[in-house]
């Protein structure tokens, strides 16, 4: 592992100096890690999962602390993206005309797509990319917790209705006391810890991704792109984003790999330890970046 030199993200938010894992031996690819929502650190097990398993195949790995947030509120997209383009740029350094692509998981397939659809990569690896806008994403996931939990339809139907009438809120078109009043009952319900909303609403418009359509910038991303889901993933509708996907990209080449014994990320039992990856995950990824690399200079 190399450190490369000192680098801000686009927007000027922190410097840092992230690692670089390099190959031994020839140079076939290089990789840039992008986040999930709620795992911003590159130390994280499965991003450090990568700069194990790629570098020996001849893949440099390239990680990178998420900006923080500000004010609490999530990091746009599109700067994910900006700081993303950036890292692209600094591993091309090292690695030449070799291929360079982004690993994205969850929110961060969201960044890697966005990505892609603005500057060259070669290829994408995404884990548990969703082909629905972040509003539906999280009805979607929210409701798959609460039947998790066992609860039933009455408490589904009213989920729904928070979710839709804090979105509108969010969007400007309701008045903030409807919003509270519906949120100030759910906040009583025992499964209000598992919808992801804080018991205050925040301003309009704080969360900037709200309505962001994944499909029209899908297509934009002309590149190999590798697809891993759990196969019973809690958070991401698997048919309607592989879809979403297929509608987007045509014949382009678009790989989908079901993880078995995996949920949302690529881990046996939910584990969350690098001892808890798949084996299936870790050949899909080796066999497929096999495929679409060069020998190595």
């Amino acid at each position: 592992m190399v450190d490369c030199p000192a680098w801000s993200c686009a927007s000027g938010h922190g410097t840092c100096r992230p690692p670089l894992d390099l190959p031994t031996g020839p140079v076939r690819g290089g990789l840039a890690v992008l986040h999930g929502s709620h795992a911003e650190q590159r130390s994280w097990f499965l991003y450090a999962h990568l700069a194990r398993l790629l570098p020996p195949a001849g893949i440099a790995v390239l990680r990178y602390d998420r900006r923080p947030r500000v004010d609490g509120h999530d990091v746009p997209l599109t700067a994910q993206a900006d700081d993303a383009a950036a890292a692209l740029d600094l591993l091309r350094g090292y690695v030449g005309d070799a291929p360079v692509g982004l690993w994205g998981f969850s929110q961060g397939s969201w960044a890697a797509a966005v990505t892609a659809a603005r500057h060259p990569v070669d290829f994408l690896l995404l884990v548990g990319s969703s082909g629905v806008s972040p509003a539906v994403q999280m009805r979607y996931g929210t409701a798959e917790q609460l039947r998790r939990h066992g609860y039933g339809d009455a408490d589904l139907a009213e989920l729904d209705r928070l979710r839709r009438l804090a979105e509108a809120y969010l969007r400007g078109q309701l008045p903030r006391a409807v919003a509270q009043a519906e949120l100030d009952v759910a906040v009583t319900r025992p499964w209000f810890p598992l919808v992801y909303l804080p018991p205050e609403l925040p301003e309009p418009g704080s969360w900037a991704d709200l309505d962001f359509d994944p499909e029209p910038v899908f297509a934009r991303s002309r590149c190999p792109v590798l697809l891993c889901y759990g196969e019973t993933d809690a958070w991401t509708p698997i048919d309607a984003s592989v879809a979403a996907w297929r509608r987007a990209r045509g014949d382009g080449d678009l790989t989908v790999a079901r993880l078995a014994g995996c949920d949302h990320a690529p881990t046996l039992g939910e584990g969350d330890t690098a001892a808890s990856i798949s084996g299936q995950y870790e050949r899909v990824l080796l066999e497929w970046l096999d495929e679409r690399l060069p020998a190595g200079r």
